[in-house]
């Protein structure tokens, strides 16, 4: 597959970077991770794309944008991100990624990669990411409605249905902690608040199931940088919101 990759084979690249980043049948080497990704990035020709492998690419863009966030330590990748932001706009909005849409999303609640806080935009993004089954993306949309914030309208209701979706979605104890912070607000719900989300999932249940998924790029984040953690969401309601 090494031979493949440095031959220029896209999917093989992909593979690789997703093998390096993870530490399956290799050590896990972020450097080398990045590398691949890098790859797929750097030669990614958009006059003429190849929608074989466009949900590869979308994965490599939102993989170095998230390595660009705090950089590799011991390597010669920086930390940088302004580029970690265009990546994520890139991936966004040219491929409709929800990683990159949730990622972006937190760039504006925090104000990072030279944008200005912006709780308005950075609600339309988790809106879109959560109507894809993005779970990370309903529950911080969920728990910004539900607890308000600065240029967003509380939403109690919404927001707990979001919750809701999110917790039916959680698989295993890797996903406790969306459980927590869906416990933790309907703790706090009042019974109109119960009855509004109520009503709202009875609606919502006529339609088509959303899909359900979390990926490892968006568990990465979670990881790699305190201000993109979204369980510290369940300690002190975010100061920015949702919508």
């Amino acid at each position: 597959m090494t031979f493949a990759a440095e031959g220029g084979q896209p999917i093989a690249r992909w593979k690789l970077g997703e093998m390096y980043a993870d530490g399956v049948g290799v050590a896990r080497d972020d450097a080398k991770a990045y590398h691949y990704f890098n790859q797929l990035v750097e030669e990614y020709d958009e006059e003429a794309p190849d929608q074989r492998i466009r949900g590869a690419i979308s994965n490599a863009f939102v993989a170095v944008g998230v390595y660009s966030l705090t950089g590799i330590p011991n390597s010669d990748v920086p930390a940088d991100p302004e580029r970690a932001r265009e990546l994520f706009q890139y991936a966004a909005t040219t491929f409709g990624d929800p990683d990159a849409q949730y990622n972006l999303a937190h760039m504006y609640i925090v104000g990072a990669g030279g944008l200005s806080k912006d709780n308005i935009t950075a609600a339309r993004w988790l809106m879109l990411a959560a109507g894809k089954g993005h779970r990370p993306s309903q529950v911080l949309l969920g728990h910004m409605l539900f607890a308000g914030a600065e240029g967003v309208s509380m939403q109690r209701g919404r927001g707990l249905m979001w919750l809701q979706i999110a917790k039916n979605g959680a698989e295993g104890p890797r996903e406790d902690w969306v459980r927590q912070i869906y416990e933790r607000d309907f703790a706090a719900a009042n019974d109109d608040d119960r009855k509004v989300a109520a009503a709202m999932l009875d609606q919502r249940a006529k339609g088509p199931p959303l899909p359900s998924f979390v990926s490892r790029s968006v568990v990465k984040t979670m990881q790699m940088s305190r201000p993109f953690n979204i369980r510290m969401m369940a300690a002190s309601p975010p100061t920015q919101p949702a919508e």
